[in-house]
């Protein structure tokens, strides 16, 4: 088996191009995903439900973030079907497009006290179409890196999409942190609106890049001899159920940690004393570790193995989600940084940077685009689309700012994470020719 340095000097080009595009389009895609975390959290509670009691309204807020999760299965269906079919790299196309139309047009929203409750209908049908498009998108841009890979490099290869998620995180917290400087009567009548408005010009960057790549090799492979198929939600209804709910629950984990930390933690923060921009600040900082540490747990997948890395870190997010929640809530802006530091690029990235390689690598090739994406938009929707809610509704419940049931609550998740995975079969060294058939180990290797 040759190595990406023995590659075609053209062969290599276009893989490092495949990568560009897929992490490029990555961070378009949660710059304005996340983007919108971040307003929800500091600005949408007193634009869009000024009527409201503030924790109410912060509650609201977070209710109309769940809703882009809660759409993103949905996206993961369609744009998986057709991607199956047609190919991956045209729905990239329209998801980025899509997403980048939505974040626009929230730009451009009347508030609560120009238009009354519409406005806030109009915010949540917005979300919703953010949520189609990202379950389109994360699907084919994993499927472009991990089948244009060298089989022993799939976890590294696929995790650089999910290196979009933090890197769409700084983007959006330094953006948008540099327009909370603006006094507050301007950030609120004008400032907020413009890092959505944004999105078009990164939306055109994004597309230049990712016109120019190709199809795997490996689906046109597939499309040669037929081995699409004509249903693919059906296939992996009837024959890849047990994949499905295992990927969903094997990575839930992961991205309730994610949503507590991007939107939740905020929040905890400036109610433990810290300003805004302090709290925006020390996210950006601990973000641009994360950008690093989701691939190298996924190369450290590559050599040792998905089950492992991501379990260890299932484990260790229980026993410490809870010092990382209080560092965060005390006070101290030094500890504010280490529970930044503790939550995103250590425990959250030990579970998200294998988990693009751990859940495609469950699928054959002719139903991978929706099996995938399905599995992995489903433990999105339950991991992250409604964290932020029962962590404020938890907190309330707490009574101060004392974050015991928030982590429990992650701690419980974090359990039920590591028995699935548990329960799943080692993929590292899987051939991706054979998955849905008899898996075999790629030649050279031995099976886990």
């Amino acid at each position: 088996m040759s190595t990406s340095a023995d590659l075609p000097v053209t062969e290599r080009r276009e893989m490092r191009r495949v990568l560009l595009s897929s992490y490029l389009g990555s961070t378009v895609e949660f710059y304005d995903f996340l983007l919108y975390g971040i307003a929800a959290s500091l600005v949408f509670n007193k634009l869009f439900f000024a009527n409201l009691d503030p924790l109410v309204g912060t509650i609201a807020s977070f209710g109309t973030l769940a809703a882009g999760y809660v759409a993103r299965p949905l996206g993961g269906i369609v744009f998986g079907h057709y991607g199956d079919k047609v190919g991956r790299k045209s729905m990239l196309v329209i998801s980025m497009s899509l997403m980048g139309g939505a974040s626009t047009l929230v730009g451009l929203l009347p508030t609560y006290d120009q238009i009354g409750s519409l406005a806030a209908l109009l915010l949540v049908a917005l979300r919703l179409v953010q949520g189609i498009a990202v379950g389109g998108e994360w699907g084919g841009a994993a499927l472009m890196a991990l089948e244009h890979a060298d089989p022993r490099r799939r976890g590294f290869a696929a995790s650089v999409v999910n290196m979009g998620g933090p890197s769409g995180a700084v983007l959006a917290t330094v953006v948008f942190t540099l327009f909370t400087l603006l006094p507050e009567k301007d950030f609120l009548a004008w400032g907020w609106r413009v890092p959505f408005l944004i999105s078009i010009v990164l939306v055109a960057v994004g597309l230049f890049v990712r016109l120019r790549v190709t199809e795997p090799p490996l689906f046109e492979e597939a499309r040669k001899r037929r081995q699409t198929t004509r249903a693919p939600l059906l296939e992996v209804l009837q024959r890849r159920r047990r994949e499905v709910v295992l990927a969903c629950f094997g990575g839930s984990s992961a991205f309730v940690v994610q949503s507590l930390l991007a939107t939740f933690a905020l929040a905890l923060g400036m109610n433990a004393g810290h300003s805004r921009t302090t709290v925006l600040v020390m996210h950006s900082v601990t973000s641009i570790l994360h950008v690093v540490t989701i691939p190298a747990f996924a190369a450290l997948s590559d050599r040792v193995g998905r089950r492992p890395v991501m379990m260890g870190g299932a484990l260790a997010t229980a026993v410490l989600i809870y010092p990382t929640l209080l560092m965060i809530s005390s006070g101290s802006t030094l500890l504010l940084l280490a529970g930044f530091l503790l939550g995103n690029p250590i425990l959250q990235a030990s579970m998200y940077g294998p988990l693009a390689a751990y859940v495609s690598e469950m699928f054959g090739t002719g139903s991978r685009y929706t099996g995938a994406s399905l599995g992995y938009q489903l433990a999105s929707t339950l991991g992250a689309g409604f964290a932020p809610i029962i962590g404020a509704s938890l907190l309330r419940a707490a009574g101060g700012n004392d974050p015991i049931l928030v982590a429990a609550f992650a701690a419980a998740v974090s359990i039920v994470s590591f028995l699935a995975i548990w329960r799943t079969r080692e993929s590292h060294r899987t051939d991706l020719v054979e998955v849905g058939a008899n898996p075999a180990p790629v030649p050279g290797t031995t099976a886990v």
